[in-house]
């Protein structure tokens, strides 16, 4: 059980969340029939303006009845849909941060002009697919700060900030850096030229760890997801997925970050329900679709990824200031 949070903290946590829940207020009925420049600009597409509409009003209503705080951040390469929502605010990364511990290693070793030593693979294949944390450590050690922060520069991410020492599940970031992050493993023309092996990697998660971000993807895409789960002292559960949905004709995103969740499930029942819309809204037509995870299939369980105190001088994040 999560310890009780002192006053200010409460204080605090209300206010993000009276913020959040202005943002997300359902739009009403007549408004969103009357007008669809009354839906607020979540999404966009030159060339599909109708489908960003419908998505923005559809990302609204899934968070409509929800607490906490989350931001979303969407892509879809062929329609040229984006979505937005607090995409710039900061978040405690729990084990989402295995992304760029993955890239990292692949990249350097590209730039080594060699394949993944043995002892890279040992470690790597586990770290994504099983989430272990000991190989993460051995990764996140042996790459070094200097490494990727120069790796998080090339990749072009803004807010990103790594974890103190080996605190690697505290590394800060954003729902925007981690579509960047995700972009590098989907476009042909990325700097990775090993991404197909982290996208690999991200499609064989197990299936217990596959909740979040695929909930509703119809039949004839693949998943490559990580998810992340952390209670701390202060914004409660972060429940974190990311996630890159590829096919023979489409390929898209989802990410969506979120603290202040009371408990796990409700986290990755709020990411789901974002799921959902945007899988329905951009497959409309396609065959059977994913369903939620069951309430039972969810743990309430660390991931481990980071000490449930306080480090001093680093636990408590910004405050929120995203408009």
């Amino acid at each position: 059980m999560l310890h009780s949070r002192t006053a200010a903290a409460t204080a605090v946590v209300i206010a993000a969340t009276a913020v959040v829940s202005a943002l997300l207020a359902p739009i009403p009925a007549v408004a969103a029939e009357a007008s669809t420049a009354q839906v607020p600009p979540v999404c966009s597409s030159t060339r599909d303006p109708d489908l960003a509409a419908r998505m923005s009003s559809d990302i609204q209503a899934a968070l409509s009845s929800r607490e906490g705080t989350v931001s979303v951040a969407v892509h879809d390469d062929d329609t040229g849909l984006t979505c937005a929502l607090a995409s710039e605010r900061q978040y405690d990364s729990a084990s989402v941060a295995k992304v760029t511990i993955m890239e990292g290693t692949l990249r350097r070793a590209e730039e080594l002009g060699r394949k993944l030593t043995t002892w890279e693979q040992d470690n790597i294949r586990p770290m994504i697919t099983v989430s272990d944390n000991a190989s993460a450590m051995r990764l996140w050690t042996d790459l070094g700060h200097t490494y990727l922060s120069r790796f998080l520069a090339r990749v072009g991410t803004k807010g990103t900030v790594l974890g103190p020492g080996g605190y690697w599940g505290l590394t800060r970031t954003t729902a925007d850096d981690q579509m960047r992050l995700l972009d590098v493993l989907t476009n042909a023309g990325s700097f990775l030229k090993t991404r197909a092996q982290g996208l690999k990697l991200m499609s064989e998660v197990r299936s217990d760890q596959r909740w979040g971000v695929p909930a509703g993807m119809p039949t004839g895409l693949t998943a490559q997801v990580k998810n992340g789960w952390l209670p701390r002292a202060t914004h409660g559960w972060r429940v974190h997925s990311v996630g890159a949905f590829t096919g023979t004709s489409r390929t898209y995103r989802i990410v969506v970050l979120s603290h202040d969740n009371p408990t796990m499930a409700y986290g990755v029942r709020t990411i789901e329900r974002i799921a959902q819309a945007v899988h329905r809204g951009l497959n409309q037509g396609r065959g059977r679709v994913q369903s939620p995870t069951p309430e039972g299939a969810i743990s309430e369980r660390s991931d481990g990824s980071a000490p449930y105190d306080p480090l001093p001088g680093w636990d408590e994040p910004e405050p929120d200031a995203t408009p």
